[in-house]
This record gives structure tokens, sequence and C-alpha cells, in this order.
């Protein structure tokens, strides 16, 4: 098998240099190494994008040059090495000499005088590069600079503990299926099997594992006892509560989670459609787990004319593509993949689909606007804009602070994922 610094290094390149996603290259890399080194694997691949900013920092304090053209690979190395000498409990002498090894998979033993050389220097400079590295905003919270003031706009009393919210291991919540067990009765299999949780009365469905865990060490989770979830996404199926009976629509369905949450709480007939042909086969696949079904259907939210069968829905789940930044800790690529100019064009999406699934809904209806995203021009800017345009829209309140000049109820990193809610009725 591969030297896991090795691989690390060139899925790394392939992420920020290249612009391939990491849930995409990930998996692509696992199988280049041993079994046991999957874990170390993600982790260093997790920690370098987390802390990039100040990994290039320390590297240009170090080289007389970065690392260009076809050398451009081991510049990613030397972020290999040094993350792990700051941040893993990995030994530093075999941290060093791990990411040495790798120059010979890397073809390039010439370099190992240099490689080792840096990551020396690292370590005896260390205080004093962090020192500087502090001094710089982008370092200081490894995030880019837009970004940082994107959050600092919206949230100017919070916005530092939402960076650092970033920079830590998502948590892993399970949603227990209640048709086939109540939270309780799956809470004590998981006591039986002695793997640690924690219960939250505001996610009535949701267990949050002490550690997270391969979902084979779950209680009949093969045959659809609980799914993983976050709680802010579980969410979504209860604040439109289905009822028995009703036509329901999962716009954007894609992986499914929500789709098969609102036919676990009732026996609706629900539309899952998806652009993403091969996305919407997950959707397929979580719903045969957990035994339900839905109408599935490949589809543009945005252009309902051309898969609409021109039955109107009593209730609609619009969970809009979006910048995902509320989920950063989980996908930290985001925050290198993403530029500012992507919001602006987000937005005029969101804004087109929420106005041609709007027309779909029957009056009386209630449509959920969901957003994985913590920037205000994708909610409540967008909710508040569609409401001052739509006279037969209006604002269902999801706490005391929700109006249609603030709409929506804004969750932020911590506990759960970044997540958007906001609920409208159509008035007859």
């Amino acid at each position: 098998m591969s030297n896991v610094r090795a691989i690390a290094a060139q899925t790394l390149f392939q992420v920020v240099d290249k612009g391939v996603s990491l849930s995409t290259q990930l998996p692509i890399a696992a199988k280049l190494v041993a079994p046991k080194d999957k874990a170390l694997l993600q982790n260093i691949c997790y920690g370098v994008l987390r802390y990039l900013p100040s990994l290039e920092h320390y590297c240009q304090k170090l080289l007389e040059q970065p690392l260009k053209g076809k050398n451009r690979v081991f510049q990613f190395l030397l972020y290999v090495g040094i993350y792990q000498l700051q941040h893993m409990r990995v030994p530093s002498h075999a941290a060093v000499a791990e990411t040495v090894n790798a120059l010979a998979e890397l073809r390039a033993p010439g370099l190992k005088g240099l490689i080792n050389a840096i990551l020396r220097n690292f370590q005896r400079q260390q205080a004093e590069l962090e020192a500087s590295a502090n001094e710089i905003p982008v370092c200081k919270y490894n995030h880019p600079s837009w970004f940082i003031k994107a959050v600092q706009a919206g949230y100017p009393e919070s916005w530092e503990s939402l960076l650092e919210a970033n920079q830590q291991q998502a948590p892993m919540w399970l949603r227990v299926n209640k048709r086939q067990n109540s939270t309780e009765h799956y809470a004590d299999q998981l006591s039986e099997q002695a793997i640690g949780f924690s219960q939250d009365e505001r996610f009535v469905d949701g267990l949050l594992l002490n550690a997270p865990c391969d979902v084979d060490k779950l209680p009949n989770f093969s045959v659809g006892a609980c799914s993983v979830q976050d709680a802010a996404a579980q969410l979504a199926a209860r604040l439109l509560a289905p009822e028995n009976g009703e036509r329901v629509l999962d716009a954007c369905a894609a992986p499914g989670g929500k789709t098969c949450h609102l036919l676990e709480l009732a026996d609706c007939d629900v539309v899952a459609i998806d652009a993403d042909e091969i996305r919407l086969q997950r959707v397929e696949d979580n719903l045969a787990r957990l035994s339900l079904s839905a109408h599935c259907l490949q589809g543009d939210a945005s252009q309902p004319d051309d898969w609409w069968d021109g039955e109107q829905f009593d209730r609609i789940l619009l969970d809009v593509p979006c910048s995902a930044t509320g989920v950063i800790r989980r996908h930290p690529d985001i925050k290198w993949l993403r530029r500012a100019s992507d919001i602006e064009d987000l937005a005029l999406i969101q804004r087109k689909i929420l106005n041609n699934i709007w027309p779909l809904l029957k009056a009386g209806g209630t449509l959920l606007y969901a957003t994985c995203s913590v920037l205000p021009a994708e909610n409540r800017n967008q909710v508040a804009a569609f409401l001052a345009e739509h006279t037969d829209a209006q604002l269902v309140p999801l706490h005391s602070e929700d109006t249609e000049t603030t709409p929506g109820m804004q969750l932020l990193p911590g506990t759960t994922d970044g997540f958007y809610y906001a609920k409208l009725f159509k008035k007859n």
C-alpha cells in the first residue's frame, strides 16, 4: 500500500489547486492506503484544509521561494508535515521521518534534505511563527478574507465563535426511525452496546453520539432503525409537519435524509426531485434501507414545467442549492473552493427556484425554505425579498424574533450544523 503522507499531499493538491471536491477525491485516495491508515489520511486532509492559510504562512517564512509547477505537490507535503507537528499527537520524530519518506513514493529523493530542513526549522521557530500568523486575520481564523467580512457583517456579536466552531470536528447525530422505535427505546439499545450518547429536548428524533462510530456498530442500522443526520437537518420534516394523505414535494431532495424523515412521520405521498441523476440514486438507496417509498424524479427545481404533472402540493420542502457555509466543519474544502462572487450567483438561483416552485403550492399550503448556509444573503434577505414581492405569502414565525423584515430561524455551527429555515403559508 502507498505512503499515507504522499497520498494526502496528492489529494490536497487535487482539491486546492485543481478544484476537485474533497468528498470526491478522498474516497479515491482511501483505496490506495492500508485500511488501518484510512482514518489517518482523512485526519490529515481535513486538518490541512482547516489550517491552510497558517500553513501557507509558515512555508512563506521558511522557504526562500514557494514550490511551484511540477514541484507543487511537495508544497502540500510540507503542509502535511507541519500540520502533524502542530496539531496531531504523532511523535515529532515520526512525523518528520514519515513525511520525508513520502518523497520516495513521490519520486523525489533529491528533496529529502530540503523537506527535512524545513520541518526541523518549523520545530525550532514554532512559537515565533505562530505569533506572526496570529497578526494576520486570514491566518488567525483560517478562513478566506471575504468570508470573515461576511460573517462579521451578519453576526457582529458572535462572528468569532462561528469561525472557531468551523475549525472543530463535526458531531455525529442519529435520527431514530419512529416507524420502528421510540427515541428512548433506541437509546436503550445504544446503551446495551456501550455506545455513549446524549439527548437534547429540542430534537425529539435525535441522539448525539459521544464519539463518531462506524454505522455497522449501530443496532439494526442496516434494516433502518436509524439514520445518520445532523440535528439541524432533522428539524426540516418536523417544521414542515406533514399529515397523513397529503401530497408533499421535496425539491432538491438528494441525498434523501429529509425525504425519508417526512415518510417516517406521516403516510403521505412524497415526490422527491433532484437535478443530479447520480445523487437521486442515493435517495432511492436510503428509501430502500428504511423500507419507504416515494416518487423520485430527475428534474431541475427551477424549471418545474419539465417535470410537474400539474397537481399542486399540500406542503413543499425547498432545501435550495446554497454555499454550504453552515457545514464547513464537515467539508473544510468549501472555504477554498467557494468565492465571494458565488454567493450572488447562488442567490439568483435560489430566487428563481423559490419563485417558480411557489405556484406548485396549494392555497392554504405550507412551504419550508431551507439552506445549510449562515450567510444572510441566502437566508433572511432572500425570504424578506420574497415576502415583499408576493402578497399571497405569509410568514409563519418559528420564534419570537421571526418577523417579515428579519424572517426565519438561523442555527449556527455548534451543537448542530449551521442551518436556516423560514416557514411560509399560502393565503387563499
